[in-house]
């Protein structure tokens, strides 16, 4: 079993930055794409950003590229998003993500507050 547990949510102004760190725990060794996902009031969850196993592919919805960065650390079994220039369409609850094997494993998710 895998347990996902993320950090680093809050509250920041509009052009401001944070970064949340998601830690994998227990059986780990097969966890192959890791990513974030984002869920706001009255909305679907929606896909953030994925890295692959190797770190070597990424995938970001187009309204955050070149504002968010992934990267995992896979000795740590952690991964990571960098966000700059926060907008307040970016409030949301983030939820860490990871596949293993045929399974989707989800966090508990992490409030980020961006106010105008």
């Amino acid at each position: 079993q895998v347990q996902l547990v993320e950090s680093g949510g809050g509250l920041v102004q509009a052009g401001g930055s944070l970064g949340l760190s998601c830690v994998a725990s227990g059986s780990t060794l097969s966890i192959n794409t890791m990513g974030w996902y984002r869920q706001a009031p009255g909305k679907q969850r929606e896909l953030v950003a994925l890295i692959s196993n190797s770190g070597g592919t990424r995938t970001y919805r187009d309204s955050v590229k070149g504002r968010f960065t992934i990267s995992r650390d896979n000795a740590k079994n952690t991964v990571y998003l960098q966000m700059n220039g926060l907008k307040v369409e970016d409030t949301a609850v983030y939820y860490c993500y990871a596949s293993r094997n045929a399974l989707e494993l989800w966090g508990q998710g992490t409030q980020v507050t961006v106010s105008s």
